[in-house]
């Protein structure tokens, strides 16, 4: 089970989401993005979800969020994948270049030189959340658990309704043995992002095991 739970880990951790299927329409300003997402036609929400993804900002999330229980699933997942790309933008074109550098060495597998990369990151621009979510989940790839619970507790300092974040608490402590610590955060993140099927099979998984662990003692 753990070998399981800790390859959904990396995964909900560095993902971005599915592609948008739709193209984000230039034309429309940030404050017509947002009203379309309270359109009551699914194709205006989605272009409003995917046009936040191309120039929303971190006063946007709320809207996204709530985006991410939409009737219309394109939407959702739209809106999914426009947070990620909120979220990975600073604000500081010199730091988002770092960021792109961290991103391209951490998915090509230079964890060391990724750490030093987004730690630049962190030390240059702390505020930025997703430097430390990255370097969050980098820690937490190479075993460095409480390095990652340190990390993840940056990140929600800064970004609360991060889903990445709260998912990997929930990782973490599956490996540090801890399962309703565990539950605990898989249930948090969903009630962001209840769009995440590899979670709530976590949550299934762990209170298997502790079911069984139960029966075991008695």
């Amino acid at each position: 089970m753990h070998k399981i739970i800790r390859f959904a880990a990396v995964l909900s951790l560095i993902l971005f989401g599915a592609v948008p299927a739709i193209a984000a329409d230039q034309s429309m300003s940030r404050e017509q993005a947002l009203r379309a997402l309270t359109s009551s036609d699914p194709v205006a929400r989605r272009a409003g979800a995917a046009q936040l993804g191309e120039t929303g900002r971190m006063a946007d999330v709320d809207a996204l969020v709530k985006a991410l229980r939409d009737r219309d699933g394109e939407t959702r997942t739209i809106a999914e994948a426009a947070l990620w790309d909120v979220w990975g933008r600073s604000g500081d074109k010199d730091i988002d270049a770092l960021y792109q550098k961290g991103l391209a060495l951490m998915n090509f597998g230079a964890a060391g030189d990724a750490i030093k990369i987004f730690t630049l990151i962190i030390n240059r621009k702390p505020e930025f959340a997703e430097g430390w979510n990255k370097r969050a989940t980098i820690y937490y790839s190479l075993g460095e658990y409480e390095k990652s619970l340190r990390d993840c507790d940056e990140v929600i300092k800064r970004n609360p309704q991060h889903f990445g974040a709260l998912s990997g608490y929930g990782l973490i402590y599956v490996q540090l043995d801890q399962f309703e610590r565990a539950i605990e955060y898989f249930k948090r993140a969903l009630s962001v992002n209840p769009n995440m099927p590899g979670v709530a099979q976590n949550i299934e998984l762990i209170e298997q095991q502790l079911k069984a662990r139960r029966k075991n003692f008695i």
